[in-house]
């Protein structure tokens, strides 16, 4: 019993953990990032503050910004200590005796193990969320530190990458009050099947979200009853693609590749003057093609005997075939020698490879990259990889997989046309610099204009931009998708599921109605809000969820709403929920506005 209790325990120092700031009862929590995903994770806490549960956020980012996407240090309201090392000395001069919570998110797995073992020694009690690309970790962190998660930011976001690749709904599923729901298309499933829709997205240029009538939604959020779901329904529908091998191609792409350009053009313009040379030796000699063939390979390759018996045309002909075969000779020497490095080069690098049609190219074998590709082979589909390096954190798992690797840069044609991407049915662009993966998109556009491109931009408004001036209409932030469930796992907030549509994130999630909150005593009715919220399920304190709920119903103190929600309109929910402002102690004074 003890044991059991001691979380328990745990739970309620955290939550009597607030400063008074100001009057305020303010939460503390340490954010220790240098890249987006810090930047988002504050983005979406100060986002989601109620009256009644402010937070104080230090953030701790190294002394140079090393990303050249923003890192959340020139957020306002919060406080920013810079640090390159993640130590005691570091972590005392945060505050984190005092704070509820500590998320680690630098994309280094022992180094974020490292700073939660500091930390432990700075406060053992401590809320803790790591980030870390190797999941497999995740049973070895909790052993270490019981109130803790472990998530990946390139395991969530995967996923929806694949998905849009291969033009399929992005295959989320979760498990909830008892029921496995999952994210499909209206004309997959049966409409008995069907729990509420989710999104209107055949509108090309703009996805409509949670829509007032669910009827208007295309895709929807089902029950699974007796049929795959979610990964396994996507994964039938996929069939591997057939490799279409043209032999000629291939010989004809070995051989442009064998010899540098110069090299080539002088061998031909040799070959060609040797060719015309021998036809004039064949008029001088009065013999046939044939022996004109023999006589001039014979001449320029070995030389001949000098005959001065031969007529003066002969000789003259003789004497030029001799001069060009000691041309000929180390041009064919220099071809061989350059033709060997050039195919040792190109079979390092993947430039000669045959040539495909309906396979996936992916771009970047980061984080990200590594488990698209991966996902994409688990459903039985062609890929081949792209990297400027040849030891790109994904490059071993590709050699094991069997994956070809291109090594260059994607933005060049030459890159592009080496993994056949001007017959590959997608292109997923994931490496973590925007201006490189625009390259590579807009290149391999005038390569195939009808080309599917998914494309990994931080900045959503340049997204935007770039969808309505180029007509790439699949654009990620990964950083964007999993923020808020690092952010929820940081309050210790159960986010059931993140379901991407397009370039919206709707959450899932259970939440609880306090006693005096503008929820308490209102019906149901009033919880939904068309393209912002959608109630999926209610129960009373005790029972189990009600999945069709009369509107009418009022609702109490202590009940639970799971809902389907943009993140706009989750935050309003939890403001709504969360009980009212504390009183001011007896003798302090009202600020102005209130006097007034």
């Amino acid at each position: 019993m003890r044991g059991m209790a001691e979380p328990l325990l745990d739970r309620a120092l955290r939550a009597s953990r607030r400063l008074r700031v100001n009057g305020e009862s303010r939460a503390h929590y340490v954010i220790c990032g240098q890249d987006p995903l810090a930047y988002w994770v504050v983005r979406t806490m100060l986002a989601g503050e109620t009256q009644a549960g402010r937070v104080r956020i230090t953030l701790i980012v190294p002394e140079r910004r090393r990303s050249p996407g923003p890192d959340g240090r020139d957020l306002p309201g919060i406080e920013v200590i810079r640090a390159d090392r993640l130590d005691e000395v570091t972590f005392r001069r945060a505050g984190l005796a005092d704070a509820a919570g500590l998320a680690l998110l630098h994309q280094d797995d022992v180094g974020n193990m490292h700073a939660a073992l500091c930390a432990q020694e700075v406060e053992p009690r401590l809320r803790l969320v790591v980030r870390m690309f190797n999941t497999g970790l995740a049973n070895g962190v909790r052993q270490i530190f019981p109130d803790s998660a472990v998530l990946s930011d390139a395991s969530m976001a995967a996923p929806a990458f694949v998905a849009a690749a291969l033009g399929e709904i992005a295959p989320t599923h979760f498990r909830h009050g008892g029921r496995t729901l999952y994210v499909a298309r209206r004309d997959d499933v049966r409409p008995s099947e069907i729990v509420c829709g989710v999104a209107d997205t055949r509108d090309a240029q703009q996805d409509l979200v949670l829509p007032a009538d669910d009827r208007d939604a295309d895709v929807v959020l089902a029950e699974a009853v007796g049929r795959p779901a979610g990964t396994e329904l996507a994964a039938r529908r996929l069939v591997r693609a057939r490799r279409r091998r043209r032999p000629v191609a291939v010989v004809l792409r070995a051989i442009r590749s064998f010899a540098t350009r110069k090299i080539g053009i002088a061998v031909l313009v040799l070959l060609a003057m040797v060719a015309a040379l021998g036809g004039l030796y064949a008029n001088a000699a009065h013999v046939g093609w044939g022996d004109a063939l023999y006589l001039t390979l014979v001449t320029t390759l070995t030389g001949q005997d000098p005959d001065t018996a031969k007529s003066a045309a002969e000789q003259v002909m003789q004497v030029v075939l001799n001069l060009a075969g000691l041309a000929l000779i180390p041009l064919i020497t220099a071809v061989v020698v350059d033709g060997v490095v050039n195919a040792r080069l190109a079979l390092h690098t993947g430039r000669i490879l045959p040539e495909r049609s309906g396979h996936v190219v992916v771009v970047g074998l980061g984080n990200i990259g590594t488990r698209v590709m991966a996902q994409l082979n688990d459903f039985g589909v062609e890929v081949v990889a792209i990297d400027k390096s040849a030891d790109a954190r994904g490059a071993g798992l590709a050699r094991r997989l069997g994956v070809p690797l291109v090594v260059g840069d994607a933005g060049q044609e030459e890159t592009l046309r080496a993994a056949s991407v001007a017959t590959c049915q997608a292109l997923v662009v994931v490496s973590t610099d925007d201006g490189a993966n625009l390259r590579a998109a807009l290149n391999a556009r005038a390569l195939d204009d009808q080309l599917r491109v998914v494309l990994r931009l931080f900045d959503g408004d340049f997204a935007e931009r770039v969808q309505r001036a180029f007509g790439i209409g699949t654009s990620r932030s990964v950083s964007y998708l999993a923020a808020p469930s690092f952010a929820a796992a940081l309050l210790d907030r159960a986010v059931i599921a993140t379901i991407p549509v397009g370039r919206h994130a709707l959450l899932v999630t259970e939440v609880p109605v306090a006693a005096g909150s503008d929820l308490d005593g209102r019906t149901l009715a009033t919880v939904g809000r068309a393209g912002s919220v959608r109630l999926l399920a209610h129960a009373r304190a005790g029972q189990r969820l009600d999945w069709s709920p009369d509107p009418r119903m009022v609702i109490v103190a202590g009940d639970r709403l799971t809902v389907v929600a943009r993140r706009a309109g989750l935050n309003a929910l939890l403001r709504e929920v969360a009980p009212p402002e504390p009183a001011p102690p007896s003798g302090t004074p009202l600020p102005r506005e209130a006097a007034e």
